[in-house]
């Protein structure tokens, strides 16, 4: 079972974006103790619009199928929905830059 990369676009609802970073960067964390995630480190990156993109590695296809049968996982999607839209990729405009591990984000 190969692992799967997969790149999500979070963008916070309005005076959310602190909430939303927080539970982006909990988000690994949180699916790796439920044994769903691989061990490599995400990416974050946040676009001019203040979009959130997050690059992780999910264990198999068959971890993405248990995510969403997974009670702490749902429980932690739906804080996502509360504070945030997941939107396609191929919406964003602007430069993306990259986050780095325990550094306060700026606007690009």
């Amino acid at each position: 079972m190969p692992d799967v990369c997969v790149i999500v676009a979070y963008h916070p609802k309005p005076d959310k974006s602190a909430e939303v970073l927080a539970l982006v960067r909990a988000r690994v964390p949180t699916l790796r103790k439920e044994g769903l995630v691989t061990d490599r480190t995400p990416v974050l990156m946040r676009s001019r619009d203040g979009t959130i993109i997050e690059v992780s590695e999910w264990k198999s296809r068959e971890a993405i199928d248990a995510a969403h049968k997974n009670p702490n996982v749902l429980a932690m999607w739906e804080k996502f929905f509360a504070v945030c839209d997941c939107v396609p990729l191929n919406t964003r405009r602007g430069n993306v830059r990259r986050i780095r591990a325990g550094r306060r984000l700026r606007r690009a």
